[in-house]
């Protein structure tokens, strides 16, 4: 039986540069599946209201979900050995810290 995931599109542009960089860089458009929500988390990251504006928790719920299912299908990679408890404990923490309508 096929695995049900979710379908994503995210571009990525830059729109202005730290330093002076005449270089022409082309946006970055990129598919990828993830078996959760994305979305929902979002909205779940921003009710925690742990960062300091909503954009904040919008890139560490992207960023978090993109990261863990690269780290998922690659689990035998050597890459996340001494990671991936660490990352486990992490995990369980965000997810026991409660919502802002729950303090």
């Amino acid at each position: 039986m096929e695995k049900r995931t979710n379908k994503y599109k995210l571009k990525l542009e830059i729109l202005t540069t730290a330093k002076v960089d005449d270089t022409v860089y082309t946006p970055i458009e990129l598919e990828f599946d993830n078996h959760d929500n994305i979305l929902n988390i979002v909205e779940r990251m921003k009710s925690r209201n742990l960062f300091h504006t909503e954009n904040q928790a919008t890139e560490f719920a992207i960023g978090l979900k993109m990261f863990s299912e690269v780290m998922l299908k690659n689990r035998d990679n050597a890459l996340f050995t001494e990671f991936r408890p660490a990352f486990s404990e992490f995990m369980k923490k965000l997810k026991s810290t409660p919502t802002q309508n729950e303090n």
